[in-house]
């Protein structure tokens, strides 16, 4: 089946995260869309029950086409460090704590690889940035993709830019931490840049 092409002029982004927002936003730019946040309409936010960044997305997404009878974008995405099994993954928020405040989350997978004597290489210390990000309509359909950006941790966390695990992530051949980079370039090579140039192939092309 061909996938469903976005024709319409309004798209709501299901997240309360207004760093992802305003990425998505920026993305969207080009094609003219009228972005409605989650917190703008007063949206809840349904219970992330998925098993991985895919369903979790969908399930975000058709929530919000549901609730507003209007196409919605939503994102999922984690990290996934390789020494620690693929965590913090899908609870990459999570270990955050209950503030949502990052270093909170960067300094517990420090901790955790200390803990597992993993050297202080990047091949020890490789991670993968995941973004999964869904379209819904109204009448359920779904168009989902999956973008990545592989790169190592690093410790202590480096620069003031981007939002969440940003300033522990250096992308593979970069000298930069995601922290660090100018918000325009970090954008071009994000996990969520390669989602959405999936994501636009798919339906806005």
């Amino acid at each position: 089946m061909a996938p469903r092409r976005f024709g319409g002029p309004k798209l709501v982004v299901a997240t309360h995260n207004a760093g992802k927002a305003a990425e998505i936003g920026v993305m969207l730019a080009p094609f003219g869309v009228q972005v409605l946040s989650h917190g703008e309409l007063g949206l809840a936010v349904p219970e992330e029950t998925g098993t991985t960044f895919l369903e979790n997305a969908e399930l975000k997404a058709r929530a919000a086409a549901r609730a507003t009878n209007l196409p919605s974008l939503a994102d999922d995405s984690g990290l996934s460090v390789h020494a620690l099994d693929g965590q913090p993954g899908l609870y990459t928020a999570d270990w955050e704590g209950p503030n949502r405040d990052a270093m909170t989350g960067m300094a517990r997978i420090q901790r955790e690889l200390a803990a597992r004597g993993v050297a202080d290489t990047p091949e020890a210390r490789a991670a993968t940035f995941n973004c999964a990000l869904a379209l819904a309509w109204p009448d359920g359909h779904v168009e989902s993709v999956l973008g990545q950006l592989r790169g190592s941790i690093v410790w202590p966390p480096r620069g003031e830019n981007g939002h969440g695990y940003d300033p522990t992530f250096r992308p593979d051949g970069w000298n930069l931490t995601c922290g660090e980079m100018d918000p325009d370039v970090k954008n071009r090579i994000s996990h969520r840049a390669d989602a959405f140039a999936r994501l636009v192939e798919r339906c806005f092309r």
